[in-house]
């Protein structure tokens, strides 16, 4: 006679494969016909058009420079540039030239390239001169595979945290269909592969705990699973292995949204304190990524901070005498001290002139000699010249006050800021009301989980609040939500570990029919935000949309 369970389980993972399915069918059908507003590309926004940007100049023209595709215009419209984008930096390149870069970090768009480059060699095909036609074979080599490593490693940690099937079913669906990462996959973006390493480690990490049947019935949410080996013993080959892929998809959640580096110092520590044994194999695995990381930024750059990082001033060169201090604007007695300093070190020649133009910030000028720039800086003390670093700044950027569109302006109030990404246009609930499991599954796995899994569930906790707060207190800037998204994504990495505490919870609404109605609600809600998005998730989401319909935004 079979075993009722064995049935059960089998049942419940074929429809896991049904569910993965159907949602990477959709992800491919809508590839499969993505287009961008230009009708000449498959490229939806500036932000995906920066990384196809450097993807098709490494290999085309082996630079990271991406001068050549901006200026890329339609042979019929010759206004349009359709592979322009704002989401770019400019700065001296190795040939003393200025040149344009994509203000992305470089690691992901390397290792795309790297596939481009295989089917460049294949094909003889180039994204310059099938932007549509290519670039959905690539969405579909880099993006497919993406998405099944997030659905299949998500399910596999649902499988072992759920209480029953009722709630693993749910919250299979709830991976699948629920969360606003779906859209994502349509789309070139550094969060579906962010979203899709968390959820390898975390799928590692629970490989650390076993079944205890006999717990089975206790009120805890998380204490069937114990942890097994803590003697910290060495780990078979097969074991190191798994905890160095961890500690490279930990490593790699990090190299795309920069506030998982929380999380990876918790998987580190979670991991150590489960087997301390998994600690060199982990720590390899962050060092190979770290590597990659800083490596392609310097070959992109010459610099270790991501061009996203350069957006000041750099290192003081030299201090102006008192002479100039109450000067208000620079004149020609500055400007000649300001060439004797630079050539006093060796910076210009003897008898060459430099340039000094208004700066977009205030308080400071730009100093132009030749390509090269400095910055010459006012403050109560006197004068300076530094050491040219807002690569932001450049002729018609689009990132200067005045400039700016939309919520790209940024949010003046931190408390209307903190409604919006919560219950507004924007929120994560609203948006998303699957997540409101989130703070019940932390608080209860706070409460009655087990030490290992309290562990985990402080960790995640943690981390979210961390992150959470990175966002809230941006400068004014960076306080737009993401700019035109259809959600707030900067989040959406955290998906596989919302859900993994999301649901237990779901089998405690099974008990009744209104919980089970509520949970049906929640999910149906979570489902239409995610379909009202598969256009593109490069748009304003389903309620700002509606909400500028009635009157209620400014455009």
């Amino acid at each position: 006679m079979s075993d009722p369970n064995a049935v059960e389980t089998r049942s419940r993972r074929s429809a896991y494969v049904i569910f993965a399915l159907i949602g990477l069918a959709l992800t491919a059908g809508r590839i499969s016909v993505v287009t961008g507003r230009d009708g000449k590309t498959a490229f939806l926004s500036a932000n995906d058009r920066s990384r196809w940007c450097t993807v098709a100049s490494l290999v085309e023209h082996g630079t990271y420079a991406i001068d050549s595709q901006i200026e890329i215009v339609d042979p019929i419209r010759r206004h349009i540039h359709p592979w322009q984008t704002i989401d770019k930096v400019r700065h001296l390149g190795p040939d003393d030239k200025q040149h344009y870069y994509s203000s992305k970090p470089p690691l992901f768009p390397t290792m795309v390239a790297g596939i481009y480059k295989c089917v460049h060699f294949a094909t003889g095909m180039t994204l310059t001169d099938q932007p549509i036609y290519l670039a959905r074979i690539m969405l579909c080599l880099v993006n497919l595979p993406l998405l099944a490593i997030f659905y299949f490693a998500t399910m596999a940690c649902i499988e072992k945290i759920g209480k029953d099937d009722w709630s693993k079913r749910m919250g299979a669906l709830a991976c699948c269909f629920g969360t606003m990462l779906l859209p994502f996959a349509i789309s070139l973006n550094n969060h579906l592969p962010a979203a899709s390493a968390t959820a390898v480690v975390a799928w590692v990490y629970l490989r650390t705990f076993k079944s205890d049947d006999k717990d089975s019935t206790t009120s805890s949410i998380f204490s069937r699973f114990q942890s097994k080996s803590l003697d910290g013993k060495a780990v078979g080959a097969a074991t190191a292995v798994l905890y160095w892929c961890a500690g490279i998809c930990a490593a790699f959640a990090a190299a795309n949204e920069l506030p998982a580096l929380s999380m990876l110092v918790f998987w580190l520590i979670l991991f150590i304190w489960a087997r301390p044994a998994s600690a060199v194999p982990f720590i390899g695995g962050v060092a190979i990524v770290a590597l990659g990381f800083f490596g392609t930024n310097w070959l992109a750059h010459e610099s270790l901070r991501p061009p996203y990082a350069h957006r000041g001033n750099g290192a003081t060169i030299a201090e102006l005498s008192e002479a100039v201090r109450d000067l208000q604007a620079p004149d020609q007695s500055l400007k000649t001290e300001v060439l004797n300093l630079l050539g006093d070190r060796g910076l210009i020649e003897p008898g060459q002139e430099v340039d000094i133009d208004a700066s977009d910030e205030a308080s400071r000028w730009v100093v132009r000699h030749g390509e090269r720039q400095y910055a010459l800086l006012h403050s109560g003390i006197g004068w300076s010249i530094a050491e040219w670093d807002d690569w932001y700044e450049y002729p018609n950027t689009y990132w200067k006050d005045g400039t700016r569109r939309g919520v790209d302006r940024g949010e003046a109030s931190k408390v209307t800021y903190l409604a919006q990404m919560t219950v507004g246009h924007h929120g994560l609930f609203s948006l998303t009301p699957l997540w409101l499991l989130v703070p019940v599954g932390l608080v209860i796995g706070v409460i009655r989980g087990s030490g290992e899994s309290r562990r985990l569930v402080i960790a995640i906790a943690v981390a979210s609040s961390v992150c959470f707060l990175f966002y809230l207190n941006r400068p004014l800037i960076d306080r737009n939500y993401g700019g035109v998204s259809v959600c707030f994504r900067w989040l959406l990495w955290f998906a596989p570990l919302w859900l993994l505490v999301a649901t237990p919870v779901m089998g405690w609404l099974e008990t009744t029919r209104l919980r089970r109605g509520t949970l049906y609600a929640m999910l149906a809600l979570s489902v239409f935000s995610m379909s009202a998005s598969l256009e593109s998730p490069w748009q304003s989401p389903w309620i700002y949309r509606f909400w500028q319909f009635l009157g209620w935004l400014d455009s």
